[in-house]
C-alpha cells in the first residue's frame, strides 16, 4: 500500500487525489495543512502514522518558490521520497523543478486517470530509489528500446499497430513508455487516442526541452493507460522548422529516460525518417495485402540495405490479411525475401476502436487481430526473449 500526502489549498483537487489513489495503486492519502506552510520535511513527515510516505503532491494553491523549496529539501534529505509539483507548466518552472529534484509536474486541471498515471510513476521512481537500484543523483540509465514503426506507403494502419503496440508494451513497463508521433505533417496519434494535448514536438525540438530531459518530460501528454505521448505539430506548416537532427536529439532524451520510445513515423524515406532509423533499435515494417504496398516495401527495404540503415531488430507486420485478396501469406515472403511475423486479419473492430479512440490492446477485446497485436508485443518481451525455443522472426498466422 503507497501513502500519498498532499499540501493544497484546493479541496476538491485533493478530492481528485484521493479517488486516483482509491483505484489501483490502493493508496492511502493524507492531508498537510498549507497554512501555515510546513517548515521542512520533519514536519510532514512527523505527522505520519502507519505506512511511511512514499509521495508528496505540492499544491495547487500553494506559493510555488515554497513548494521548490520544499522539494529540494527532500531531494537532499530524503531522496526516496518523489514529490509531485502541481501548477501550470512554463520552461522556466521546469528548469526550476529538476535542478530542485521534482519528479514530475503535473497540472492544477489534470482528471483523476492522469493524477493516477503520475501516482503510481512516483511510486515505482520511490520504491526504486528505496531499494537502492536507481541512485538519487545523476542516475545511471540503460538506453531503452527505440521501435520505429515503419512504411513506405500510407493508409496500412501504421499508427494503429503503433497505439496498440505501445499500449501492450504499457502493461510490460508502466509508465515507462512514450509513442511519438513523427509523422510531422499529417500526424494522427493524438487524435486517435482522444488527447489534446497542451504541447506538440513543435515545441519539444527547440528552447529548453532540446537540451533538458525534465522539460521535455513537462511536455509530454499523458495517456490513462499508462504511457506517455509526444505529438505531432498541430499545423502542418510547423514541421518545416523540425529538422532530422532535431528528430534523433529528442529520440536520444527520450531513450534515456523510457524502456520503450515507440515511433509512429511518417510514410516514405524522408529526412526525419531516417533520422528515426539512425536511432531505433527494432523497426516494425506495415504491410498492406497488396501489390503496391508489398513492392514498396520491397524497395525500401533494398534501400535501406544498400546504405546499411536497417535496425537490428527486424518485425515484418502484414495488415488487412484476407483470403480473398487473391494473395497468400507465403505469396508476400516471396515477393519481400524475409518471413512475415505477425498477420492482423482484417477486422471490423479496427475502425471501430480508431472511431471511439480507444485501441484494441485497451479495450481487452477478443478479435483475431487484437491478438495478432498481442503476439507483436510479445516479441518485445523480455521474458519471452529469454525463451531459447523462441524463434525472433516465426511467422505467427492468424486465421
Amino acid at each position: 500500500m503507497s501513502r500519498f500526502n498532499v499540501i493544497t489549498t484546493v479541496p476538491e483537487f485533493e478530492r481528485r487525489v484521493r479517488s486516483a489513489a482509491s483505484g489501483t495503486l490502493t493508496g492511502t492519502v493524507q492531508s498537510i495543512p498549507s497554512v501555515p506552510f510546513p517548515a521542512g520535511p520533519e514536519e510532514i513527515l512527523a505527522r505520519q502514522t502507519g505506512e511511511p510516505v512514499e509521495v508528496v503532491v505540492v499544491g495547487p494553491g500553494v506559493p510555488v518558490d515554497k513548494a521548490i523549496k520544499l522539494a529540494s529539501v527532500f531531494d537532499l534529505m530524503y531522496p526516496e521520497i518523489s514529490v509531485l509539483l502541481v501548477h501550470e507548466t512554463t520552461e522556466d518552472l521546469a528548469l526550476q523543478a529538476m535542478r530542485s529534484g521534482v519528479r514530475d509536474l503535473l497540472s492544477p486541471d489534470a482528471d483523476i486517470d492522469t493524477i493516477r498515471v503520475m501516482l503510481e510513476r512516483a511510486s515505482l521512481a520511490a520504491a526504486s530509489r528505496r531499494r537502492g537500484l536507481t541512485p538519487a543523483h545523476e542516475p545511471e540509465r540503460e538506453q531503452g528500446r527505440v521501435i520505429a514503426v515503419m512504411s513506405p506507403k500510407g493508409g496500412v494502419g501504421k499508427t494503429t499497430v503503433s497505439t496498440n503496440l505501445a499500449i501492450g508494451l504499457a502493461k510490460l513497463a508502466p509508465m515507462s513508455v512514450v509513442l511519438v508521433d513523427f509523422d510531422v505533417q499529417f500526424g494522427d496519434v493524438a487524435s486517435g487516442l482522444q488527447l489534446s494535448p497542451e504541447h506538440t514536438l513543435a515545441d519539444a525540438v527547440r528552447g529548453a526541452a532540446a537540451n533538458d530531459s525534465m522539460v521535455l518530460k513537462a511536455y509530454l501528454t499523458v495517456h490513462p493507460a499508462g504511457i506517455y505521448v509526444l505529438a505531432a505539430p498541430i499545423s502542418p506548416n510547423e514541421s518545416e522548422h523540425i529538422t532530422g537532427e532535431q528528430v534523433g536529439r529528442v529520440l536520444a532524451q527520450l531513450a534515456a529516460e523510457f524502456a520503450y520510445v515507440v515511433v509512429d513515423s511518417s510514410p516514405g524515406l524522408g529526412d526525419h525518417v531516417i533520422a528515426t532509423l539512425e536511432q531505433a533499435t527494432d523497426a516494425v515494417w506495415v504491410c498492406g495485402m497488396d501489390i503496391p504496398s508489398i513492392k514498396g516495401l520491397r524497395a525500401a527495404l533494398g534501400v535501406l540495405h544498400e546504405i546499411n540503415l536497417v535496425p537490428p531488430g527486424r518485425h515484418v507486420v502484414l495488415n488487412f490479411a484476407d483470403k480473398y485478396s487473391g494473395l497468400r501469406v507465403q505469396d508476400v515472403e516471396e515477393t519481400l525475401g524475409i518471413p512475415v511475423d505477425v498477420v492482423l486479419p482484417r477486422s471490423k473492430s479496427i475502425p471501430l476502436s480508431t472511431n471511439r479512440g480507444v485501441p484494441l490492446l485497451q479495450d481487452k477485446v477478443r478479435d483475431a487481430a487484437a491478438k495478432g497485436l498481442r503476439k507483436l508485443v510479445a516479441r518485445f518481451d523480455p521474458k519471452v526473449l529469454a525463451q531459447p525455443q523462441k524463434k525472433v522472426h516465426r511467422r505467427v498466422v492468424i486465421s
